[in-house]
């Protein structure tokens, strides 16, 4: 379904985004709307699916999985049965946090939340005993420059 935004909206999603724990009242107040149109507004939007879900962001630190790891995949195989494979796998693995088919080189680059490199090494495992690949790589993060959940809205 299609939805108009104004910037009335626009300025209701990047409030959200920043904190989604934010009252109604607040969420009204800092859009410059009454209450009720503020709700009928964001209630419009999920709705519509514009707004997806509110979600908690948690300090991957605090859980101790600090390191973040692209995993680099080619792979010769483009069948039904290997692509099943592979997206159960990437539904089923924890450690993914952001998997991605794409252009180019490459066929898919996915994100990995692990403790340290022995944490990677049991992911590594974990998914080449699901589904074969013909190139699999790895680049460690070693600096988060820029790591955000918000769109430019």
């Amino acid at each position: 379904m299609s939805i108009k935004i104004d910037e009335t909206d626009r300025r209701i999603l990047r409030l959200l985004q920043r904190d989604a724990s934010l009252s109604v009242d607040r969420l009204a107040e800092e859009a410059n709307l009454s209450r009720n149109a503020c709700w009928r507004r964001v209630k419009r939007m999920e709705e519509t699916g514009v707004i997806r879900a509110r979600v908690a962001l948690v300090d991957p630190g605090a859980l101790k999985l600090g390191l973040m790891v692209m995993v680099l995949i080619r792979t010769n195989a483009h069948e039904p049965d290997w692509l099943r494979r592979f997206d159960r796998a990437v539904r089923d693995l924890p450690e993914i946090v952001g998997a991605y088919r794409m252009t180019g080189d490459l066929d898919y680059v996915l994100r990995v939340r692990v403790a340290d490199v022995a944490g990677y090494d049991r992911f590594y495992r974990a998914l080449i005993d699901r589904v074969p690949v013909a190139d699999i790589s790895a680049s460690f993060v070693m600096e988060e420059i820029k790591e955000t959940t918000e769109l430019p809205v």
